[in-house]
């Protein structure tokens, strides 16, 4: 993999992240790099849910779907944070 690939899957996990958490209602108890890493595993797992489902050439739908994805992940990652918090 060339470095510009591994830079724009970088980039593309922090928005998709930041989006995510921005969705997520309350206060997140995740930092940053867990932000970005969920935001990384969001894009990885809506881009393999569109090419099975046969969309990947919409940009839009993809899109959406990472951040659907990214969503769940930060929801379920922030109430585990705050269960072990308590």
């Amino acid at each position: 993999m060339e470095l510009s690939g591994i830079l724009s899957g970088l980039f593309a996990g922090i928005v998709i992240g930041l989006i995510a958490r921005i969705l997520v209602p309350s206060m997140q108890p995740i930092g940053c790099l867990l932000t970005i890493f969920i935001g990384i595993l969001g894009a990885a797992g809506g881009l393999a849910l569109a090419s099975a489902g046969g969309w990947q050439d919409s940009f839009w739908l993809t899109f959406i779907t990472q951040i659907v994805i990214a969503t769940i992940l930060v929801a379920i990652v922030a109430s585990l944070f705050r269960r072990s918090a308590q």
